[in-house]
């Protein structure tokens, strides 16, 4: 197996412009950790959480949950910055070492226009940036049958075992 091509790690300072986090439409798919700890933050109950910033998106294999966005494409928690930052979905925390964007150099370059502190910053490891894809794989999106609805999703079967695990640090800076 080939090693990465970010061996030597990858310069990433995030600058708090937003761009990712407004202005284009787009999913941000939800852990079951990522819904307990946004239901804590809101201090919102499980249905009420769902249904107020919520949606299913089709994936093919199930409906995902992912957050809402308002008209102008902005992610439902933005208000001059995240107002959840410190229970933002992992999804966020780990922008962007992402599988799609680290899996080649011309990935990262192409998400770098769109991203100015990709290619700035402090270096992060290769060990860092391989401890963020695997905190992905082993909190993935939460993926609900066909036939359900938000309304009708059950509570313990979403979050069960999550609920043991939901206050780990699971971004970056940790």
């Amino acid at each position: 197996m080939n090693d990465p091509f970010y061996i030597e790690g990858l310069r990433f300072g995030c600058t708090a412009c937003s761009k990712c986090c407004r202005h284009e439409p787009g999913f941000v798919f939800l852990s079951s950790n990522d819904i307990l700890r946004l239901m804590d933050a809101t201090g919102l109950a499980f249905r009420d959480f769902l249904i107020k910033f919520t949606r299913t998106v089709d994936l093919g294999t199930g409906l995902a949950i992912s957050l809402l966005e308002t008209n102008r494409f902005d992610c439902i928690f933005w208000n001059e910055g995240c107002s959840v930052y410190p229970a933002r979905p992992l999804q966020c925390s780990t922008y962007p070492f992402w599988e799609r964007i680290v899996e080649s150099r011309k990935s990262w370059l192409v998400e770098a226009e769109d991203c100015p502190g990709m290619g700035s910053g402090p270096l992060v490891s290769m060990e860092l940036i391989d401890e963020l894809l695997a905190r992905r794989w082993k909190h993935p999106p939460v993926l609900v049958p066909y036939g359900y609805t938000l309304e009708n999703i059950n509570e313990n079967s979403i979050l069960g075992s999550a609920r043991i695990t939901a206050n780990t640090s699971d971004s970056i800076e940790s």
